[in-house]
């Protein structure tokens, strides 16, 4: 090999090394939000001190959040109609990256309690959940009430007003008028504090709002012991696929029927489920795993959010929309409570 090839070559590949690091290296200030993973159920789920070993599965779906570099920009711009470049500090609600997993897995921990408490009553399975508060998950800048409220709160009563679960709260406040001001009563550290502010227009919504998240603690007793091991994941969008699973095992009834079901949602008190964000991209998660059913939330869109965005659709909607455009052969069923899926699995063989 001559010295002159030699030095052609180490240039080539400093040159090819020098393109891979550019194309590669993080860009500030955004991220991508792309398909996530897919999660198997049957390994996180313990009744009894058992798993479940029918066959088939039920899934969570997931979205991720990855570091825009420049080959991920051109991808998501030319090359993909699920992928969506955001500004850190949107994608993250404002929050820092650690108070924000610290906030996923508060949400985590009540859905996962709302799940066995729901597939529980309706297995007939004796269960208790204790309500224990309502604590703050998050604070916007724009909130009146930044400064005055830290993440970890306790919320005791707002204008004097008790609630039992962060719906009750959101549904008083909804009803209020934007710039009405509200007295909230919280705890911290054991000490009872006050704070006052008026309330703010919330985009997302259109509706009058605080500006904080919120999230129900609650702790469960059932007379058979149910265990959930999801200590990657993070969010309350598992608790219809997690409810789905626990009363499967609790029943005894095969709902998967040797299948692979996918789906995503919250699941209420109530039984209800709840519209979740980046239904598209769980969409495309599931059908690239050659999922068979995927059950959406079939959720109601109010009058308020259209003024915002006119294009907002239902979660059954828009998974109906992504996989027309994929083309898949996957099922795309509307879910409004946890029984809708229950029935529909029930009559299938």
């Amino acid at each position: 090999m001559s010295k002159l090839f030699k030095n052609r070559f180490v240039k080539i590949i400093l040159f090819v090394s020098a393109i891979f690091i550019i194309f590669n290296i993080p860009i500030p200030y955004y991220l991508v939000e792309t398909p996530g993973k897919l999660i198997n159920l049957r390994p996180l789920v313990t009744v009894n001190g058992k798993k479940d070993n029918s066959k088939g599965a039920f899934y969570l779906t997931a979205v991720a959040f990855k570091k825009l570099s420049l080959i991920r920009l051109i991808h998501a711009k030319f090359f993909s109609d699920f992928e969506v470049i955001q500004k850190k500090e949107v994608a993250l609600q404002g929050i820092k990256s650690d108070e924000y997993w610290k906030i996923l897995r508060y949400e985590l921990a009540s859905s996962e309690n709302l799940a066995i408490n729901q597939a529980a009553k309706l297995a007939g399975v004796p269960t208790f959940l204790n309500f224990k508060g309502i604590y703050i998950a998050s604070i916007e800048k724009k909130s009146k009430f930044y400064g005055k409220l830290s993440i970890g709160d306790k919320i005791i009563n707002i204008d004097g007003k008790t609630f039992h679960s962060s719906k009750e709260i959101i549904d008083y406040i909804q009803s209020q008028k934007v710039g009405k001001r509200v007295k909230l009563t919280f705890k911290r550290d054991k000490e009872k504090k006050e704070a006052t502010g008026k309330l703010i227009h919330l985009k997302r919504t259109n509706m009058s709002g605080i500006g904080i998240g919120i999230s129900d603690y609650t702790t469960i007793k059932t007379k058979i012991p149910i265990k959930i091991d999801a200590d990657e994941i993070g969010g309350p969008s598992g608790g219809l696929m997690f409810t789905l699973q626990i009363y499967q095992m609790l029943s005894g009834k095969d709902l998967k029927c040797g299948r692979k079901i996918a789906g995503t949602g919250t699941i209420e008190k109530d039984g209800s489920v709840g519209r979740i964000g980046g239904i598209d991209k769980k969409v495309v998660a599931a059908n690239a795993s050659e999922v068979d059913i995927f059950f959406a939330p079939d959720d109601k869109i109010f009058s308020e959010w259209k003024k915002t965005d006119k294009t907002l659709t239902s979660n059954y909607q828009e998974a109906k929309q992504t996989a027309k455009k994929l083309g898949t052969k996957m099922k795309i069923i509307p879910v409004k409570k946890v029984k809708d899926a229950l029935n529909y699995l029930k009559k299938l063989k």
